[in-house]
């Protein structure tokens, strides 16, 4: 009989999650309430399925606010009525439309409205009063015909210790002091959990209430069926003309990859689509084979990755490039018939073409039906002290101090003692509901049978719920990503061909795997801009496996995650990689299981593998078991009840505990950060596609990079890897550059994108004018066509964009302002000067080159004519070129470096250290390794040239510096400040 429960999911106001609030339930005594969240619906199916579980009788419905004016609460009658309220939050959202006070004609929905509206307006038959237990005063003194219409209504939305958590929510929500807080913006106090006798007992003497709320409720029910797939029954409005149509498409993809006479792929691709028929999953290989298709027609380029590309039906379709019978990828690993939740497929596009690709899905699947994946993003750590801090009016530096010394003395007060008192309790609860990195819903009934949708910025509807519903629920999403590695290949071609005249194909992968200039390429780690192997991390496993080829390249995109890394098995996996006589297997299973990797659970597959063949569990727990130790399983009861079957098994085997809490250990740890196979398998085809062209057309694959933003590294080091590759590099020139960076032979310019603070309309404006009506022939005759202001003016003589006048950037400053000093730019369309003006006659002004390093440094973020070791005092560059470090092992050595990134890793012991990357003057890398020690008294400091000492480590080839001490090195003085 509870009409108006608000979970945590009424953001910023509720506190109970919705198992708290089956829990008060319970302990109250009720068998029945309605889950009403403010404006939201995103727990509904959660809490319904949960009750379900818990042997209660829960509802549905939704309380509807404008700010924090509550007009009225509605509560579904079935799903029809759910519907019809989803329907009604989602228009509301998309016209972005306040909510009105009066609700809609609903058919299958009761509607509540507060007290104070008892006499505003004449009652429809499905709407009611609600009645609080603090006004059933006042409600006695109603007529008989009113009290007719009145229910009990009592909110329930925290614990009582929790209302001062509720106002500082409600505080955060309005960007106010807690102190500011006005009445009507908080809750009641008295929106607790009041045991169901003590409920009844204080409306004793308004029976009408009790009965008319026992009566609404009576009539609502929810059969919601949580097993049955909810995605697009079919792609073509025919279950059996799928099947017929996916059979075509596939077998015309056989014949262009296997062949027509591949008996071993032939056996394969039947066995897969008798299990797609059979799961009912043809549709959803169509719809992504659709939006694939769509991709090619209009020359986009996307990857196919994930547990998708075990499945050789899309390799035979196009949606994925890896081979899963040359991998030996288990279908069943992407979709079998006891795995309980529905598989979904990764497609990348460049990062600049999806939103196409979103306009096409949503243009080509039917409205209502189609909608982006919610997410909800939580309160952690340092922004609950942050957000806490800023409602009790702390200064910054005393939440800085907060956050980064919790235990100062100063810390001690009434103000932090209440920030600290609430800190644990509102850790994880949602903040703002948000959007899925990548996921689309396509669903067979409308959307709103399942939650309303939100109008987030990019103006696609999207759903109020998570991934993790949409799972429970029998949703597969389809993810959509976007990268920019894959721009850089798609832009790529696009130059080759407009530099070279070449018309270049990077489809076909497999014939790059061959390519002996690429596999040196690979093995000697030049990768800067190649997506997944250009960081420096990364770098260094290429070198320390002397990787060439395809499948060691598979295993490096496994290796390199944090759990394998951390886990110190990376390093066992390089030491048996080069040595595979030293491989000690902890059981036989591990050789007959592993022998590929050495022994290393390398893949999330390897995990199934031993879980099953040692630990004794099917393939389907086994699974699941890999889905749990990945996070992507909510059932931690589950876990533990497949961790006793493991050991339990492993007991009956006669196995030694020990090994068997050390191989249980490795699995934890590989299962939360290792890809899948398939996962590795496709982003290696990927990197192999940028190896390619990186070493084919190192000058326009590095433009490709620039020109979509780069990758891992700031502009400056893709600048230098163009320079290195033989580019000469330059400064953006109005009668040469357009918008972004430009090649022309070898010439590199930089474009108008690159200067920081010109305006983007004046860049595209020189760009047009100069298309219309040719180059321009003096600062007047630019000044005149574009309608430039000086200030930006200025910052194109200073980057020397009008070098092409021939006149220094020193006399073109003084012309510039004496000449828009007598005249202002006119109206775009009028002619600025009737004649020339005659030039002023200067006298010779000094140049210093220097004067143009420091103004690139300021305009562009870095030296193009130079670099920064121009502007070092000292000619000192070290020792020897860091490509001779590895001749030096063991010794100690001074080497000079252009500081490129860092990287924080904590110790054992908690204590902080670095690696850094840097680059030396001549344009190669070098990486250092900083010990706590060293680096507390020899820090790092952000960029800068340093002189960097210390000893030269070399681990299997790939050499580094174990620095001994460091320091930033001067730099002259800027002679424009003089």
């Amino acid at each position: 009989m509870l009409l108006n429960l608000h979970s945590y999911f009424s953001l910023r106001f509720g506190t109970l999650s919705l198992l708290d609030l089956i829990s008060g339930m319970r302990a109250g005594g009720y068998d029945t309430a309605v889950l009403t969240d403010i404006n939201n619906s995103s727990g509904s199916l959660d809490f319904i399925k949960m009750g379900r579980e818990a042997g209660l009788n829960l509802l549905a419905g939704m309380e509807f606010r404008d700010g924090d004016q509550l007009c009225f609460v509605a509560i579904a009658k079935n799903e029809q009525g759910f519907r019809e309220i989803n329907e009604y939050r989602t228009k509301l959202n998309m016209e972005n439309r306040a909510t009105p006070e009066c609700a809609p004609e609903f058919e299958q929905v009761f509607v509540i409205y507060p007290f104070s509206r008892i006499k505003t307006f004449q009652l429809r038959d499905f709407e009611y009063i609600g009645i609080r237990p603090s006004e059933r005063t006042r409600a006695k003194l109603l007529e008989r015909k009113l009290l007719d219409r009145c229910v009990i209504l009592a909110p329930v939305s925290f614990r009582k210790a929790d209302y001062t958590l509720h106002r500082q929510l409600r505080a955060i929500d309005n960007n106010l002091l807690i102190s500011q807080l006005e009445r009507e913006q908080v809750a009641a106090e008295d929106e607790v959990f009041v045991a169901k006798i003590k409920l009844m007992q204080l409306f004793s003497e308004l029976p009408q209430l009790l009965a008319n709320t026992n009566r609404i409720l009576g009539q609502c029910s929810f059969s919601f069926d949580f097993t049955s797939v909810k995605n697009k029954a079919t792609f073509t409005d025919n279950s059996y003309n799928d099947k017929q149509l996916l059979h075509k498409y596939c077998m015309e993809g056989f014949a262009i990859r296997y062949g027509r006479k591949d008996g071993i792929a032939a056996d394969r691709i039947r066995r897969e689509l008798k299990i797609i028929e059979n799961l009912r999953f043809s549709s959803y290989f169509l719809i992504t084979d659709d939006i694939c298709r769509h991709a090619r027609s209009r020359s986009f380029h996307y990857v196919g990755r994930g547990s998708g590309a075990n499945s050789a039906v899309a390799y035979c379709l196009g949606i994925t490039d890896v081979d899963p019978i040359a991998l030996n990828l288990p279908f069943e690993r992407f979709l079998n018939p006891k795995r309980k939740s529905p598989p979904d497929f990764d497609v990348d596009f460049s990062w600049n073409e999806r939103d196409k690709m979103y306009a096409y899905i949503f243009n080509r699947y039917q409205a209502g039906h189609t909608a982006l994946m919610g997410a909800m993003s939580t309160f952690r750590s340092r922004s609950i002290l942050r957000e806490l801090g800023k409602v009790y009016g702390l200064p910054k530096a005393e939440i800085d101090r907060l956050v980064h010394e919790p235990e100062h003395m100063l810390n001690k007060n009434e103000v932090t003692n209440t920030i600290l008192s609430v800190y644990n309790r509102m850790a994880d609860f949602p903040n703002q509901r948000t959007i899925h990195a990548s996921g689309i819903l396509i669903s067979e009934e409308p959307l709103a049978c399942y939650s309303a949708m939100d109008n987030p910025p990019k103006g696609l509807p999207t759903m109020q719920f998570d991934m993790y519903v949409a799972e429970d629920i029998g949703f597969e999403k389809f993810d959509i990503l976007s990268q920019r590695g894959i721009g850089h290949i798609k832009d790529c071609r696009t130059i080759v061909r407009e530099n070279l005249g070449v018309v270049i194909d990077t489809d076909n992968p497999k014939r790059f795997f061959e390519d002996d200039n690429i596999a040196a390429q690979l093995r000697s780690a030049n990768t800067i801009g190649c997506f997944y192997v250009e960081s420096p991390a990364m770098r260094q496993l290429l070198t320390k496996l002397r990787c060439d080829d395809y499948l060691t390249l598979v295993a490096a995109s496994s290796i390199i995650r944090p759990g394998v890394a951390s886990s110190g098995m990376m390093g066992e996996y390089i030491r048996r990689h080069h040595d595979p006589s030293t491989v000690v297997y902890p059981h036989p299973v591990f050789k007959e299981q592993l022998e590929e990797t050495y022994g290393v659970m390398v893949y999330q597959e390897d995990v199934m593998k031993i879980a099953n063949a040692y630990g004794g569990l099917d393939m389907a727990d086994a699974d699941v078991l890999r889905r749990m130790m990945s996070g992507k399983y909510r059932s931690k009861d589950h876990l533990i009840e497949i961790e006793d079957k493991f050991f339990s098994n492993c007991k009956t085997k006669g196995y030694d505990e020990k090994i068997s809490r050390e191989i249980w250990r490795q699995m934890e740890s590989f299962a939360g950060y290792s890809f899948n196979k398939a996962h590795s398998a496709s982003y290696a085809v990927e990197s192999y596609q940028s190896l390619f062209l990186k070493t084919y057309y190192p000058l326009e694959f590095m433009v490709a990079v620039l020109n979509n933003y780069g990758g891992f590294y700031n502009r400056k080091v893709y600048v230098n890897e163009a320079r290195v590759s033989g580019g000469t590099i330059c400064l953006p020139c109005v009668n040469r550059s357009v918008f972004n960076t430009s090649i022309q032979g070898k010439d590199i310019y930089l474009g108008f994108d690159c200067l920081q603070n010109l305006e983007g309309k004046l860049a595209h404006r020189i760009i047009s004018e100069r298309e219309r009506d040719g180059i321009y022939q003096s600062l007047q005759d630019f000044v005149k066509r574009t309608h430039a202001g000086l200030e930006q003016v200025v910052i194109l003589i200073r980057v020397g964009a009008l070098r092409f006048t021939g006149i220094g950037k020193k006399e073109l400053l003084w012309e510039a302002h004496l000449l828009m000093s007598r005249h202002k730019p006119a109206v775009v369309g009028m002619a600025l000067f009737e004649t020339e003006s005659r030039k002023p006659i200067l006298p010779a002004l000094e140049e210093d080159i220097l004067e143009d390093y420091y103004d690139e440094m300021e305009l562009i973020g870095f030296c193009v004519t130079g670099t920064l070791f121009d502007l070092a005092k000292s000619d000192y560059r070290g020792d020897m070129p860091s490509r001779e470090l590895h001749l030096h092992e063991g010794q100690i050595v001074r080497v000079v470096g252009d500081f490129v990134c860092e990287k924080f890793v904590k110790t054992k012991h908690g204590d902080q250290m670095k690696f850094g990357t840097f680059l030396d003057a001549g344009g190669h890398f070098f990486d250092t390794v900083h010990f706590p020690q060293t680096l507390v008294k020899y820090p790092l400091r952000g960029a800068g040239i340093y002189l960097v000492e210390g000893k030269v480590i070399v681990e299997y080839g790939c050499p580094s510096i174990e620095v001994v001490r460091c320091a930033k090195m001067p730099l002259k003085p800027d002679p424009r400040s003089e």
